[in-house]
């Protein structure tokens, strides 16, 4: 998740980052997109508490004085955010956040994030709509079942209101020895291994082989268990991996490519929705 650290962000202006549903609620928690500067701010002082200050990523002086996690990004992105109504209606209550950024928005940029780390252009090839997850995390109270189901509430009402057919991003598991994650990453390449018509892989400069271990002393279900709950829900998804992952020594994680068809979305999610928007 390398990033460039800018001190001061481009006006949060509401153009780009109209909201494209309603507000989605379960009890007292809501999910849906930030319209305000406050808002982002707050998702921002999210991402710098989990990253930073619980995981252990590097911060430089800048960021360390802002405490935001932010890089340029974030102006053409829309912040998908959990919101708890009992903490506040508006940044007060931010609890949740995903960044989500559509193809048009990277076009017009002229990249998306992920190919800082990875050669995305076969993926690129696809005729559908892509979108770009990232920057995902919750605070430590709210990591539970119901708030990841939220989240993915949430993009599926994006993705229909878009019309997105395809998603991807950069997901992350803890550490930076590959050798210590050598099965997670070995299921991973084995089992779940991107179809080679859209199938990202690590930058030459960055590339870290995935295949660390003979396919016969993988033990499967075990492998998916130790893997962060981010990347079993991709997982449950349909979701795929690219080839090789990137070591990011600055947020302290090793790096994988995720693609997930948005045509195989659950129904859970995406048939869901669909259902209650016609």
């Amino acid at each position: 998740m390398n990033q460039n650290v800018m001190p001061e962000l481009p006006r949060f202006t509401i153009g780009n980052q109209a909201p494209g549903f309603p507000e989605l609620r379960a009890g007292n928690l809501g999910v849906r997109l930030a319209t305000t500067a406050e808002e982002l701010n707050a998702a921002q002082a999210l991402r710098y508490r989990v990253f930073y200050e619980e995981m252990g990523a590097k911060a430089d002086a800048p960021t360390r004085a802002a405490k935001l996690d932010q890089d340029e990004f974030d102006a053409i992105a829309d912040h998908l955010l959990v919101v708890d109504h009992d903490l506040g209606e508006g940044a007060a209550g931010v609890v949740g956040t995903y960044r989500l950024i559509r193809q048009e928005a990277a076009e017009a940029f002229g990249r998306f994030y992920s190919e800082s780390e990875y050669d995305i252009s076969a993926l690129k090839t696809f005729p559908g709509r892509k979108l770009e997850l990232g920057r995902s995390c919750t605070a430590t109270a709210y990591r539970n079942r119901m708030v990841m189901q939220l989240l993915w509430r949430g993009i599926a009402a994006y993705v229909f209101h878009y019309g997105i057919e395809l998603m991807f991003g950069c997901a992350s598991l803890t550490g930076t020895e590959p050798d210590r994650l050598a099965e997670e990453l070995t299921y991973l390449s084995l089992h779940h291994s991107a179809p080679e018509t859209i199938r990202p892989r690590a930058l030459p400069e960055r590339y870290v082989e995935m295949r660390r271990l003979p396919p016969e002393t993988i033990d499967p279900k075990r492998a998916l268990m130790r893997l962060p709950p981010l990347i079993k829900g991709y997982l449950r998804l349909g979701g795929f991996v690219g080839d090789g992952a990137v070591i990011d020594n600055q947020f302290n994680t090793t790096d994988i490519a995720i693609i997930v068809q948005t045509d195989l979305v659950t129904e859970k999610y995406y048939r869901h929705y669909e259902r209650e928007a016609r």
